[in-house]
């Protein structure tokens, strides 16, 4: 059996590989999803003092920095029993949707762009972010560069900075917004609702005006039936800072909707020991493998996962697009994985329009942004990242010191699909021994789409690294193992 391996993937935050098996005629045999790094944050976070956890979990990743800042952040309200006043709500959800601003502009522009704009066969050197600006020119590429720098300027301007944000506490914030930091902010954020009114526009050029690309997103090789999840708030509307989370089924109808504290009764976690990365599914309708279908508990979040659970979206613009986005590609649930893309531009323009209005409110720069903690016990946050729903939960002692952390997040909870996306894209695209760098390139996009974060990831130790070598014979019958 012949082996392909693309190692290391490429154009995402992380580590990993994909291995290709062929059979004997030459066709895909089955693919494999590796993610071989591992790292330690939630066993070491064990006995830490629960107010530094924002700032611990936050150096898991340098791309989602503030999604773990604020997923933190609402755990440790809840193990405190304190809610922020309503200041201090607004001030997080105006820093979320600048951050989610900045996160979606890096992955179109940078990461996704060239397999649409460059082409997914053009020759590696071109398909990059100076391939992307040789098309579209130096003047759009500043545009770029500029507006995503306006994301990161909001959060140093509350956060103290804009890599790693260290204003959240439990009960609050520990910096309120000066009333010329608020009108910064409105000037920067109605530049940037035209901005994203901009970047639909080009991929409305770029992809969906391409018969051979709307072909690709609908095919076969790039499509999956699994359920869908995200937050919404009381109305079934997408939110990304705070509500209940909603699950729908590959038909679109409510399974589940959960307060973040009964997430265990929901989701289950599966290990295997070909990744690093465990495997999460619905525990309700539980693990039937690495098939999709309603008889299997595997679900995807993010920017698709989070459209297709919400009833449309809180603001005006955003909800123009929701319904056109759907109305072209077929209707509601839209199960084609290469839709993450447009679906993530139109939570770029939501993301600006709802940071428009928050700066406006009069509430924005109250001063009243901490509310007292209480006594420390457990508590669970849930935040939508910029690649979909991640989750915090920790348990405290009567110190406030950690005892336990669980942590599940946005590219865990899509692991499982990521793997079905790569295998079934190699299956659809390679057949035969002439197998092109632009072929393999197409079987990337399967994972690219879903903007993984591997770093984030594989954050979990076990104690020691658990070294496997497995030997098979010509029949491909396991003749030996060695464990360490």
């Amino acid at each position: 059996m012949k082996t392909i391996t693309i190692d290391p993937i490429t154009r995402l935050e992380g580590h990993g590989k994909i291995s290709i098996f062929l059979n004997e005629k030459g066709n895909v045999e089955n693919a494999y999803f590796q993610i071989p790094e591992l790292r330690g944050f939630e066993r070491f976070c064990e006995g830490r003092k629960a107010e530094d956890m924002p700032q611990i979990t936050s150096r898991i990743c340098g791309v989602c920095p503030t999604a773990h800042h604020f997923a933190s952040t609402k755990a440790l309200d809840a193990a405190f029993n304190v809610n922020p006043p309503p200041a201090a709500k607004k001030l997080r959800e105006l820093i979320f949707n600048g951050y989610i601003f900045y996160d979606h502009t890096l992955h179109f522009y940078f990461l996704g762009a060239p397999d649409f704009i460059v082409g997914p066969d053009a020759p590696p050197s071109e398909r990059n972010i100076l391939g992307v600006i040789r098309k579209v020119g130096l003047d759009i590429a500043n545009e770029v560069i500029k507006h995503r720098a306006y994301g990161q300027k909001i959060i140093e301007m509350i956060c103290g900075k804009a890599t790693h944000p260290v204003c959240g506490l439990p009960g609050g914030l520990s910096k309120a917004l000066t009333e010329e930091e608020r009108q910064d902010i409105e000037k920067m954020m109605e530049s940037s609702v035209e901005f994203a009114k901009f970047s639909l526009k080009l991929f409305d050029d770029a992809v969906l005006k391409n018969k051979k690309y709307i072909d690709l997103i609908l095919s076969d090789a790039y499509s999956l039936k699994t359920y869908y999840m995200g937050l919404v708030d009381e109305n079934n509307m997408f939110n990304f800072y705070d509500g209940k989370v909603r699950v729908v089924d590959s038909k679109g109808r409510e399974f589940v909707k959960f307060a973040p504290s009964n997430y265990l009764d929901v989701i289950e976690e599966r290990v295997e020991d070909w990744t690093y990365v465990k495997l999460p599914y619905l525990k309700k309708v539980g693990w039937k493998g690495l098939i999709d279908g309603p008889a299997s508990g595997i679900y995807r979040v993010g920017p698709l996962g989070r459209l297709n659970a919400s009833e449309g979206m809180a603001t005006p613009l955003a909800q123009q697009e929701y319904e056109r986005m759907y109305e072209t590609l077929g209707g509601k649930p839209v199960h084609s994985t290469l839709a993450f893309h447009w679906a993530r531009l139109v939570e770029l323009l939501y993301s600006a329009e709802r940071a428009l209005e928050l700066s406006r409110d009069e509430e924005i720069t109250s001063k009243e942004i901490r509310n007292k903690p209480g006594n420390p016990s457990e508590g669970v946050g849930i935040i939508e990242a910029a690649r979909g729903t991640l989750i915090h939960h920790y348990k405290l002692d009567e110190e406030g010191l950690v005892k336990k952390v669980n942590l599940i997040v946005a590219s865990t909870n899509n692991n499982p699909a990521m793997c079905m996306s790569i295998r079934d894209a190699a299956k659809a695209l390679i057949h035969g021994d002439k197998v092109s760098e632009g072929l393999l390139n197409m079987v990337e996009m399967a994972f690219r789409a879903y903007d993984p974060c591997l770093a984030c990831a594989s954050h979990f130790a076990i104690g020691q690294m658990p070294l496997e070598v497995k030997i098979y014979d010509h029949n491909k019958a396991l003749i030996k193992k060695v464990q360490r």
